[in-house]
């Protein structure tokens, strides 16, 4: 069997990371666990040809016990990280493991004990050792020198600032102050500490975007901050991505909204949360095709988000396609069934449908009596049974509702100037979703109406697809081998693994061979991967096997184990061994030894 005769293994190289348990003992250490989870998963989402599942999809699996190769066929992974931490006085126990979901295969697993000051090393020792063996098992991918972006070496800023973030997660308004309240400590304790500075600024442009503070002055604090902290860090992608809310959610300026997404998306191609922010922009523009594009993408990193089904969902939504629409939301509320936006368009979507007995049912279950007569009044303007008899008790003064049902039940009781008065001042106000009144199908009434011609011009005027022409390319910074060199590596290679059997070292890595090799791991993996057409475990293994197969007809071993013979191969377990003899030979060690004794 020569170097080149391996057959490349055809497995997707994608990997979620499952919330680490917090075995401390303490449940205030349940922000560790999950902080040092979630800068695992950031590390891991660097790497270019990675499918990395998004945060949100991860901790769905938050304290359920579920069975790995479950997880691994509702995400669409074929790989899965699981880990525990254990803290004590100023020690971090982290042990990690990472295991394939199609079989419950263990790839790799490692226990690590440490100063608790060491955190910031650990989180990028453990992302680069998880994704060395991503590509020695399932091929080719550059990994960085490093892959944690912690920006800090100070633990108390560290810790106040995953503090912090364990509040923001929760997107609950008065979680929002106190995780302010966080970020503002760990900065005070660390004034280097770019990460902080910029989640503040991201949570005041939250806020204010959705109405939730004052819109002038949040906006205002976000942008004080944010311009702050990417002075002090330039590469924070969510640095750019909270410019982007701003720009986009704040201030309705798309052209720029769309510049800081393609600078976040520049430092992290696979951001989910900008990726949705991306469609949301293409939506309220028009540009649906982009849009559903752009939310076919995220679900296949984050499938369990409630939101993104939403998103998707709105699409089809404002194109009047109900019946998909209404598919998606019933996906988003499947996941959460208290999410407030599906909620009120799965009711405008069975209204649309002339669903009217589902509809009322529904829309009882969580909205008041005004709330249902209004829709019910609505219904019946829609489908010309009549005009309903307007009644100004119904109309709320409150602008900031996730849908404006008494805005429409304005239009449809024909009270056409209060209506288009409302809509200027939601549009002066650029309030929540009334982002995409242009294609909102209760606004039909009003689309040849002058003010409402007018209101679109001054928003949409002039934006066309060549608005948003900066696109994102990877480039591959490895460079091609020549025949001369191909012809030394593969030489070099044949001299280390043959004839000084390197493959008889159970620890051997492709770090290791590397060295031994006095190449780059990023070059030697893309020439194993390129020019032998294999992956660096199937290369070894086949030498190891190979190795076995030799030596186990050999007179002088009979008296030993078909698993010593196997260590003294390499291989450096049992299961490692039988799967992969039986993989290659078709079937089992003991029945290949008694067919060729």
């Amino acid at each position: 069997m020569n170097l080149s005769s391996s057959n490349i293994l055809s497995i997707d190289k994608s990997i979620v990371v499952l919330p680490f348990k917090n075995l401390s003992g303490d449940t205030s250490y349940e922000y560790f666990s999950d902080g040092i989870t979630e800068e695992i998963i950031n590390a891991l989402t660097k790497i270019d040809g990675l499918k990395v599942t998004a945060r949100t999809s991860s901790f769905m699996f938050k304290n359920k016990p579920t069975d790995i190769r479950i997880i691994g066929n509702q995400l669409g992974v074929t790989n899965a990280v699981e880990g525990s931490i254990r803290i004590a006085k100023e020690r971090i126990r982290i042990s990690a493991q990472l295991t394939r979901t199609d079989t419950g295969f263990l790839l790799w697993s490692e226990k690590f004990d440490r100063e608790l000051g060491d955190v910031f090393d650990l989180q990028d020792e453990i992302s680069l050792l998880i994704a060395d063996k991503i590509r020695e098992n399932f091929g080719h991918i550059e990994i960085d020198e490093t892959l944690s972006s912690v920006q800090t070496q100070n633990l108390t800023a560290y810790q106040l600032y995953l503090k912090g973030r364990y509040f923001q997660l929760t997107w609950n308004l008065s979680n929002l102050e106190k995780a302010i309240s966080f970020y503002k400590e760990a900065a005070n304790f660390d004034a280097s500490y770019a990460d902080p500075i910029i989640a503040i600024g991201w949570c005041y442009a939250i806020n204010a975007s959705w109405g939730h503070i004052d819109r002038e002055d949040g906006l205002k604090k976000a942008n004080q901050y944010l311009e702050k902290g990417l002075k002090m860090n330039p590469n924070s992608y969510t640095g750019y991505f909270a410019k982007a809310t701003i720009h986009f959610w704040g201030n309705w300026k798309f052209e720029e909204g769309y510049q800081d997404l393609q600078n976040c998306f520049k430092i992290n191609p696979y951001f989910s949360e900008g990726m949705e922010a991306l469609a949301e922009l293409y939506t309220a523009t028009g540009f649906f095709d982009k849009a559903l594009e752009q939310t076919e993408q995220i679900l296949k990193i984050n499938p369990l988000s409630p939101n993104h089904y939403y998103t998707k969902g709105n699409i089809h939504y404002l194109k009047g396609d109900y019946q998909t629409a209404l598919k998606s939301f019933e996906n988003s509320l499947k996941l959460d069934n208290s999410f407030s936006l599906s909620r009120h368009l799965k009711v405008a979507c069975l209204l649309f449908l002339r669903e009217r007995d589902a509809m009322l049912t529904y829309a009882k279950s969580f909205l008041n009596n005004n709330f249902v007569d209004m829709i019910e009044a609505i219904y019946k303007a829609v489908h010309h049974e009549e005009i309903p008899q307007y009644d100004e008790t119904l109309v709320l003064e409150n602008l900031n509702l996730m849908v404006y049902w008494d805005f429409y039940y304005l239009v449809y009781c024909q009270e056409t100037d209060i209506a288009l008065m409302r809509l200027e001042k939601m549009v002066e106000e650029r309030i929540g979703q009334i982002i995409n009144f242009q294609f909102d199908p209760f606004l039909l009434p009003l689309r040849n109406t002058k003010v409402f011609k007018e209101l679109q011009n001054l928003v949409f005027e002039g934006i066309q697809t060549r608005n948003f022409s900066i696109e994102i390319s990877k480039t591959n910074n490895i460079r091609s081998f020549t025949k001369k060199e191909s012809n030394e590596l593969k030489n070099a290679l044949e001299k280390v693994l043959v004839t000084q059997k390197a493959f008889q070292r159970s620890d051997l890595s492709l770090r290791s061979l590397s060295e031994e090799l006095a190449i780059h791991p990023n070059r030697l993996s893309k020439f194993i991967n390129d020019y032998l057409q294999t992956n660096f475990t199937e290369l070894v293994n086949s030498r190891r096997l190979e190795y076995f197969q030799k030596i186990a007809l050999l007179p002088e071993n009979s008296h030993l184990t078909l698993l010593g013979l196997a260590y003294e191969s390499g291989f450096n377990s049992k299961t490692v061994f039988n799967t992969y003899f039986k993989k290659v030979a078709g079937i089992t060690p003991k029945q290949w030894l008694k067919n060729n004794i």
